[in-house]
């Protein structure tokens, strides 16, 4: 257990070496505008499902966008002003800036943008994915209080695992 660990280690370290694939679209300029749809919130509970949309926009500062999304729940308009920044396009790496002091990391590859962070006791895991028409978008909540510990041997290493509280997801169309 302990090499294919090692393996995949590896494995992991040697695909991220390399760049977006030469077919692929340029981010996010290719995927400039306006996107709508509902957002379906499911825990153990249950499920909700809100307005979303997600916007994203040049601005006149060279490697600076406006990225917006809005919730929509009742008639009331809930919006969250980002930049997104770009910090090195050809290795896949940007910065979200919630434009109060909090800036996330992000890694875009094979037309997704990925982010994890960590907030209040919560993994949060945002996935948005990119095509010539619409984008998927989804934040994966984990709770670290309820993690689970496997104990580690000779052959098997520690694991944590953090169980999946939330997951909020949504097909959005371009406009």
């Amino acid at each position: 257990m302990l090499k294919l660990f090692k393996f995949l280690v590896v494995l992991c370290v040697v695909f991220s070496s390399y760049g977006q694939s030469e077919d692929s679209l340029n981010f996010p300029d290719d995927f400039l505008g306006n996107y709508k749809g509902d957002l379906v919130i499911k825990n153990a509970k249950g499920s909700q499902t809100i307005g979303m949309e997600f916007n994203i926009q040049a601005t006149d500062s060279l490697g600076y966008y406006q990225y917006q999304l809005v919730y929509i729940a009742d008639g009331n308009r809930q919006e969250r002003n980002y930049n997104l920044i770009v910090k090195d396009a050809d290795k896949g790496q940007y910065l979200i800036d919630e434009n109060n002091g909090i800036i996330l990391g992000a890694n875009f590859f094979d037309n997704t943008l990925y982010s994890v962070f960590e907030v209040e006791g919560n993994l949060l895991t945002t996935i948005e994915t990119f095509y010539e028409d619409r984008m998927e978008f989804k934040i994966i909540f984990s709770s670290k209080n309820a993690k689970t510990v496997n104990e580690s041997t000779e052959e098997v290493p520690e694991v944590t695992v953090y169980p999946v509280t939330v997951v909020q997801s949504a097909i959005l169309k371009k406009e």
